[in-house]
């Protein structure tokens, strides 16, 4: 989602109207002309308020698309309710969205009726499948810090991915990495109110493939319920590994759970603890993050009996907490994180249990 634009010369396909009349139709219309266009085009939503229902807009199209969004679009809650998605850009080359407008999905009628925490049937969020080289840069995202399951960015099955210079305020993950997910940057993001920016969870499905290659740096998190996470099921019904998973030049603003590895993930109780996780987690780097704790669990990594954590590096951290209830504290399970430069608080107070059988 880069704001560079194509030629002045680009054809402009325009979808409005009057103040707050439904444009669905004439987005769709904008955009099957464009898509069949011979050269670079451009699908404009001047600025205004308007209504849309569900959006699906597939190629392949002949030439890339510049999708420019000037105005504010409500979801229109008639057409939209009971389905899956709202706005769904796919199979499109060359496909670039920008234009400093806003996409009002008007969570807050959907909220209410939240019941994943009572069925294991609970849909995944929606996901780019076999995604390549795309780039989110500026964006803002903005969800209540009460709303439920408003992740800001999930993404999962993509190759190729940076997201850069974006503030995410939500309820939810500002950030969270889906199964399949293959040379992703995270660079320059504020995130916060949220749950921080997330590796999982994985291992609930029977389905799901290997990640490698994440990298997040330079990011600031702000009053986040957690910080740098990686979450996997115990009980797991696939065994994938997750490797080369960098954290790197971070600043925390009174985080709860600064870094957190959780093997033992189980939201609503709906696994077996008894049975650790069989993901896979090697070459975990956590280097240079600083600032300040919003609780005593600064660091805790808490591995898998069945599969410790392989190759973890902890390098220059310091996260100060000034709370009742003690100093910050550091602790592990199932893993020797490799020790580089100073740590604050010191690490690893606790117990370092391996899986039996293990040397």
């Amino acid at each position: 989602m880069r704001t560079a634009g194509y030629s002045a010369n680009a054809e402009v396909f325009t979808a409005g109207g009057p103040p707050n009349s439904d444009i669905t139709a004439a987005v769709l219309k904008a955009f099957t002309s464009a898509c069949q266009a011979p050269a670079p085009s451009q699908v404009l939503i001047p600025k205004g308020d308007f209504k849309l229902g569900e959006t699906v807009m597939t190629g392949p199209c002949k030439s890339p698309i510049e999708f420019t969004l000037q105005g504010n679009v409500k979801a229109d809650g008639g057409s939209t309710q009971g389905k899956d998605r709202w706005v769904v850009f796919e199979k499109i080359n060359g496909f670039k969205l920008n234009g400093g407008g806003t996409f009002d999905g008007e969570g807050n009628a959907a909220w209410k009726a939240n019941n994943c925490h009572k069925t294991f049937e609970c849909k995944k969020l929606p996901i780019s499948v076999s995604g390549k080289n795309m780039t989110f840069d500026n964006i803002k995202i903005i969800a209540p810090a009460e709303s439920p399951n408003t992740d800001g960015i999930h993404l999962g099955r993509c190759e190729g991915v940076k997201i850069l210079n974006t503030k995410i305020a939500t309820g939810d993950d500002c950030i969270s990495v889906g199964d399949g997910m293959k040379n992703l940057l995270i660079e320059k993001v504020v995130c916060g109110p949220g749950h921080g920016i997330s590796v999982g969870s994985l291992g609930r499905y029977g389905w799901e493939q290997d990640v490698t290659d994440i990298n997040v740096k330079n990011c600031t998190l702000e009053g986040t319920d957690n910080g740098l996470r990686i979450k996997t099921w115990p009980s797991a019904a696939c065994t994938t590994t997750a490797a080369g998973i960098h954290f790197e030049d971070i600043i925390l603003n009174k985080v709860s759970n600064p870094i957190l590895i959780d093997q033992e993930y189980c939201p609503w109780n709906q696994c077996n603890k008894n049975k650790p996780s069989t993901i896979k987690l090697v070459d975990i780097t956590f280097r240079n993050i600083r600032g300040t704790s919003g609780n005593k669990d600064a660091v805790k990594l808490l591995c898998s009996k069945g599969h410790p954590c392989e190759n973890v590096e902890i390098g220059d951290i310091n996260i100060e907490y000034t709370g009742p209830d003690g100093p910050p504290t550091f602790e592990c399970t199932n893993v020797t994180p490799k020790l580089v430069g100073t740590q604050n608080p010191k690490a690893c107070v606790g117990p370092v249990v391996k899986a039996p059988g293990k040397e």
